[in-house]
């Protein structure tokens, strides 16, 4: 996308819930994520030439603030922020997992959020999370094991407020400024 002049990146997808509060349905755009994946290839600069792009920030914020306006106005709700967890899949989680997950803090798990949005940093392009809830994980109290056929069915009863909310955002995404967090990125963090 990037070699055919792409500088702006929504990503969705499929999530668990690690808190009971999130509904299914509902939609976080994140603004952090923790990698548990493995064996991933997750970077575009193996050397020689060393380079350290921050991941502090890891979400773009003009994205993220432009889907929860569009959400907002289409009354779709959207959580402002939180954080999924990747996990190498195919797998769900145990429930020991799942609750280790949920005691340090994170909203949503999935198996496809990372790398791509990383990636993108790296290549300096702007990148937004968000992640449909579609099952609450399995060691949140009183939910039942997450199974395939759940996250199949509420996916499919919410993709149209998903594909709403998208065609709605993307007439409203500006190019993306020359002076900007992600555009940036690379600024400094070779050497």
């Amino acid at each position: 996308m990037r070699e055919l002049g792409v500088r702006r990146v929504i990503g969705p997808n499929a999530s668990g819930a690690l808190t009971r509060d999130l509904e299914l349905g509902e939609f976080v755009v994140c603004d952090q994520f923790v990698d548990r994946t493995s064996g991933r290839a997750d970077t575009f600069y193996e050397g020689p030439e060393t380079t350290h792009v921050s991941a502090a920030d890891p979400y773009c914020p003009d994205l993220r603030r432009l889907l929860l306006d569009a959400a907002g106005k289409l009354g779709i709700k959207a959580r402002d922020g939180g954080t999924v967890v990747t996990i190498q899949g195919p797998r769900f989680s145990t429930r020991a997992e799942s609750k280790w997950f949920q005691s340090l803090g994170w909203e949503v798990i999935n198996m496809t959020a990372y790398p791509e949005g990383w990636l993108a940093r790296e290549l300096e392009l702007c990148y937004a999370n968000i992640s449909m809830v579609t099952d609450h994980d399995v060691g949140v109290e009183g939910e039942e094991p997450v199974s395939h056929e759940t996250v199949v069915t509420v996916f499919n009863e919410n993709n149209s407020k998903l594909r709403e909310l998208l065609f709605a955002v993307i007439p409203d995404i500006p190019p993306q400024p020359e002076e900007h967090l992600c555009a940036t990125a690379l600024r400094g963090a070779r050497f």
